[in-house]
């Protein structure tokens, strides 16, 4: 065990309390490591920041949890009061109320760990085996005319299943496939029915039904058997197990999941309420663009018969319509070489006015470089007598050379420079800066000068 505060320094140290509370939490968070830690919730706020805060209680003793927004996002289960669960926390101490504190990692319900775990190692094993790969997810069918349900045959769940598809699409025939839904025999079970709907290949779609149940209820959807039917399936696979909240294994393997068996079935088939009227709609739009184009094309034929004219004519008039155009090109070429001429001969006069003088401009660069020189020349100049004045000026402000003259700097014990002997008293000592190097003394006397 490390000592927070060594005894030898108990004596001569007095600690405030923010201080205490932060080495104390600094040792429990260096010294504890991550522990899962059981028990039962109680008073469970949660905030609108997202953050949750219980207590974890047994029967003789509780500690207070807080599990942070960015964690109880994953959690995909709401934890209630009473509830017994395992956490994976972190010991430590909030600091502005002293109070000792859990700062959960993760949230499980007891006694369901080995259930959980088994999941994800298999749910990690499939995934790298690319079991979950969106491209090998199959597209169901806009018009199946068979559906097949893998299921129990006396549940609640086929029954809903039915009736919504007999709402939906009445005549639509559906084939069930008997299987176990719960149980050591379901998975085996299940996994036959869909390898028998894909040998007989009758259905254009399989439905997977199971209604809401805990984990154990749903377990056989978590085997790997029959995540691996539904992988090998040539029929696309809708899973229709448990509730919204309810994920299995058999939900990401196949092609699509619902949130319940009722939605599977809804997915699956097409409302023949709503088809009927989009035909119906389809109908009138075909008859009114169909209508519409014969009228079109009713008109377009008037039209044109009274634009039909003999072939001599046409010819005529095209002809008369030929060498009006070309009259009129010649006419336009004519007048164009024309004005060209002229403004040709307009750049050229203009050219001859705008050429320069060579020899001035050369004369005037000359003049100007020359001028430029001289300037220069003068600026320098201007600038060194001002360097050499503000130079003679800081030599005179420089302390160094006051030193120089013979004059000294004396400091006080506390280095305060000493202007006035009623600063240092009987028996101080001072220090005196010369020009070169320094010396120390002890006050014998002081006097007003």
């Amino acid at each position: 065990m490390i000592n927070l505060f060594p005894t030898s320094n108990l004596t001569h140290k007095v600690l405030t309390v923010s201080e205490l509370n932060s080495s104390t939490k600094l040792f429990l968070e260096q010294n504890i490591p991550l522990l899962w830690i059981k028990g039962e919730i109680s008073n469970l706020k949660c905030y609108q920041s997202g953050h949750w805060y219980f207590s974890l209680k047994d029967s003789s003793a509780q500690i207070r949890c807080v599990l942070f927004s960015h964690r109880n996002q994953y959690i995909d289960w709401q934890p209630k009061d009473g509830m017994q669960v395992e956490v994976l926390a972190l010991v430590t101490l909030y600091e502005p109320r002293g109070d000792f504190q859990l700062n959960v990692e993760t949230m499980r319900r007891a006694g369901l760990g080995e259930l959980f775990a088994a999941f994800e190692q298999l749910k990690a094993k499939l995934e790298k085996a690319g079991l979950f790969d969106p491209v090998k997810k199959k597209p169901l069918p806009a018009f199946p005319n068979q559906i097949g349900i893998v299921t129990s045959p006396d549940t609640a769940a086929l029954r809903d299943v039915l009736t919504t598809l007999r709402r939906r699409m009445p005549f639509l025939a559906v084939i069930i496939y008997p299987a176990l839904v719960q149980g050591k025999a379901a998975a085996n079970t299940i996994a036959d029915a869909i390898a028998v709907a894909n040998r007989r290949a009758e259905c254009d779609v399989l439905i997977l039904c199971r209604g809401g149940g805990s984990i154990e209820d749903l377990w056989a959807f978590n085997e790997e058997m029959v995540a691996s039917a539904i992988a090998a399936s040539d029929i696309p696979v809708i899973s229709g197990v448990g509730h919204e909240t309810d994920f299995t294994i058999a939900d990401f393997v196949a092609d699509i999941r619902a949130p319940t068996p009722t939605a599977a079935a809804e997915l699956a088939s097409r409302d023949h309420q709503e088809l009927s009227q989009h035909l119906n709609a389809f109908h009138q739009r075909m008859y009114r663009i169909t209508l519409h184009r014969i009228e079109n094309a009713m008109q377009r034929a008037d039209m044109l018969s009274h634009r039909l004219i003999h072939p001599g004519d046409r010819i005529k008039q095209q002809s008369i319509h030929l060498q009006h155009l070309q009259d009129r090109f010649s006419t336009t070429w004519a007048h164009q070489m024309e004005r060209k001429q002229w403004k040709l001969l307009e750049f050229n006069q203009r050219l001859m006015a705008a050429s320069p003088n060579i020899t001035d401009m050369e004369r005037q660069q000359k003049e100007l470089i020359a001028r430029f020189r001289a300037a220069y020349t003068r600026h320098f100049e201007t600038l060194a007598i001002k360097l050499h004045h503000v130079h003679t000026q800081l030599s005179h402000l420089n302390p160094q050379s006051v030193l120089e003259r013979g004059y000294s700097i004396t400091y006080a014990a506390n280095s305060i420079i000493v202007r006035d002997s009623k600063q240092v008293h009987y028996g101080d000592r001072i220090q005196v800066k010369f020009a070169h190097g320094t010396c120390e003394a002890d006050i014998t006397k002081t006097g007003d000068s």
